[in-house]
Parts: C-alpha cells; structure tokens; sequence
C-alpha cells in the first residue's frame, strides 16, 4: 500500500512537471515573432491592451512591473504606434481601481484621455482579452505589459482568433520577479485548463465605441 502511495506521488509530480512544461512551451511557441521591445520597430495597431496591476506593493513601494507598464504605453502612444488604449484591470471593491488609478498616471504623463478607455472588469488575462473584442469592438491590439505576460495573452487572443503583437515593458529584476515568474508557469497551464471547461468572463456588459 505505502508502495503505491509512492508511485501515486511521483506520477502526479511527473505529470505536472509535463504539463507545466507543454503548456509553457505552446504558449512561448505562439508568441514567436509578435513580441518587440523597440519602439521605432513595432506596427501600428489602433488600439493598445495595457494589462492591470496594483501600483503598490504590500510594503508600500511602487510596483516596478505597474510603473513600466505605464511607461511602455506612455511610448507608444507618444510615438504614433498605437491611437487608443484600453486600461483593464481589477475594480472588484470600491478601494481598489486599477484602471482609474491607470488613467490618472497616463494623463499625469501627458496623455489626453479622450484616448484612454477604461475596463473596469478585467479581473483576469483572459477576461481582458475577450472583453477587447465583445464589449470593445477590436479584433486586433497591441498588448502591453511585461514579455512573459504578453506571450500568454497573444497566446489567448490567437485562440479567440483575433491578431495581436506585444510590445514588453521592461522587465523587473529575477531576484524581485522570481514569485511571479513561478507563478506564471502555472497560470499558463490554467489557460488550458480553462479551455477545456469553457471558461467565460465574468462579465460582459454594454459595448463601448472606440472611435476610428
């Protein structure tokens, strides 16, 4: 009995060590060719997806991976590449508002927010994605945000047929970014599994126009 319990182990560990490795590996697989990190080298798109994240750490720092976001989709529109950005993330509380909180420090950076939309229910990756198309309107963006993160969102919107690039926000340091790199690995093997069970948003809601 103790025997099988033993093998029991080692085969989920295999198992998951297997799958933790396929699901990285297609999702890095999809993403080849559609990432820049130069400003000047990356295509128009109307619209760019900046991904949400809190802005303080829970020391109270800034976080570095909100502060490079910011400033990777401050580039972009600046430069041209981009004429419109969606700002989704998390207001699942009245204390917490990741968009608004977005749409401020864009705007503390000059932009006009006649360009900036908010999405106040992008609670996840996936729900951002599909909520770009359904309540958006866009079935082509440039995402924004750090590379391991946008080689798991185009990973998604290839699935849901729509085109996208990403242009990566500078990266954070492998000391200060090892718990969510390691989390990463699993989120992505989530992607999969919600795929397999037919996940949906959760919430969709009145289209919003951007305009041409």
């Amino acid at each position: 009995m103790f025997k099988k319990i033993i093998y029991l182990v080692l085969f989920s560990i295999v198992a998951s060590c297997v799958a933790i490795y396929y699901c990285n590996k297609k999702v890095n697989d999809t993403s080849q060719g559609k990432l820049f990190t130069d400003v000047n080298m990356i295509p128009y798109n109307k619209v760019g997806l900046l991904l949400g994240t809190s802005k303080y750490l829970a020391n109270g720092r800034v976080n570095l991976y909100y502060q490079y976001r910011i400033q990777a989709a401050v580039g972009l529109l600046k430069a041209g590449k981009i004429k419109y950005i969606i700002a989704s993330g998390d207001n699942s509380r009245e204390t917490y508002d990741e968009p608004t909180q977005m749409r401020m420090d864009l705007m503390n950076a000059g932009i006009d927010s006649t360009r900036i939309f908010l999405d106040y229910a992008g609670f996840r990756t996936f729900d951002s994605v599909i909520r770009a198309r359904e309540i958006f309107g866009q079935d082509s963006l440039t995402i924004i945000s750090q590379e391991f993160h946008n080689q798991r969102t185009i990973f998604i919107a290839t699935k849901e047929n729509m085109s996208s690039i990403g242009f990566n926000a500078k990266d954070v340091s492998k000391a200060n970014g090892f718990k969510t790199q390691l989390r990463e690995k699993f989120a992505r093997v989530k992607v999969f599994v919600d795929y397999i069970f037919g996940k949906e948003p959760k919430f969709l809601g009145q289209k919003i126009k951007i305009p041409s």
